[in-house]
């Protein structure tokens, strides 16, 4: 083993040199004020004091007493701030080419703007859960449903990070969804835009785009992937900034593995598309769509 690491000390000397000049490289290309593995810790644990907040049975070990509630919510939101303020400002002044001091004014007036939403996202999120408990008659009461549906974490943290993207907020929304995609196996980007009522039951493998739009009361059961059909350029590249992922109509369910496409494609209300049906065309409100082996749905 020594003469390994002996050997290995002048063997590796080009392959460090490489792997150095690459990494300077790609760090003046994503600019010095990149996030890192410190920043993307950060603000998961913003998320999750936010998520105590709104649900803290479901985040604590020990119960908090009425009494104690108010001190903290308190501590939790200020502590969020902290950590959201800093690598806000981080983002937006690499954003920005370098203007720090407008960036951290931004970001102040950014989670300001975020903390006062947090009670309407709470009230959003109660209609999520109630949604889910009168879809799902295997539930027995709302504290099942906040406790051990893996949709609830990922639809709160859906919320917030929609918030920080419609505020224009580059990079920390999508460290946002993709820290509950890796908890829930559930894949919403946060530039989708879904009223209350959304409920997605079992949840594994299901995607929504970023240009998505989800009515009210609307229903998903696994793999369900409401996905682009993208424009292309004339050299074939995506063409970034437009329309390319389905809308969803209020009070449509959408059964397992079923695949619609397209930013043309309409689910219109209250219809009910079966499992592993395939749609890259509108359907009319109150349609019942479902797979005929060897064709396509719609």
């Amino acid at each position: 083993m020594n003469n390994l690491n002996y050997t290995l000390n002048f063997e590796l000397n080009p392959v460090i040199e490489t792997l150095e000049a690459q990494t300077r490289a790609a760090a003046a290309a994503e600019g010095r004020l990149a996030l890192g593995l410190a920043g993307r810790a950060d603000i998961c644990e913003a998320l999750k004091k936010i998520l105590g907040v709104f649900f803290p049975n479901r985040y604590l070990e020990e119960k908090i007493e009425n009494d104690e509630m108010n001190i903290y919510i308190g501590d939790n939101l200020r502590q969020a701030a902290r950590l959201l303020q800093k690598h806000i400002a981080d983002a937006l002044c690499l954003k920005e080419s370098g203007d720090c001091a407008c960036s951290r004014e931004k970001a102040d007036e950014i989670v300001r703007k975020l903390l006062f939403s947090l009670p309407q996202i709470r009230q959003d999120l109660m209609e999520d859960v109630n949604t889910g408990y009168h879809g799902d008659p295997a539930a027995l009461n709302l504290s099942e449903v906040i406790l051990s549906y893996p949709f609830v974490e990922t639809v709160a943290v859906y919320r917030v990070a929609h918030n920080l993207y419609s505020q224009g907020v580059p990079i920390i929304p999508r460290i946002m969804s993709e820290y509950a995609h890796s908890q829930s196996g559930i894949d919403i980007h946060p530039g989708a835009e879904i009223q209350p009522g959304f409920f997605i039951d079992h949840g594994t493998g299901v995607v929504i785009g970023e240009t998505c739009r989800i009515g009210r009361n609307v229903i998903l059961y696994q793999g369900v992937t409401l996905g682009a059909i993208s424009p292309f350029d004339t050299n074939g590249t995506p063409i970034r900034g437009q329309k390319r992922h389905p809308d969803i109509e209020d009070d449509v369910i959408i059964y397992a593995n079923a695949t619609i496409l397209g930013g043309n494609t309409v689910i219109g209300k209250g219809s009910v598309i079966g499992g592993n049906c395939w749609i890259t065309k509108s359907v009319p409100p109150h349609s019942i769509i479902y797979n005929r082996p060897g064709q396509q749905s719609t």
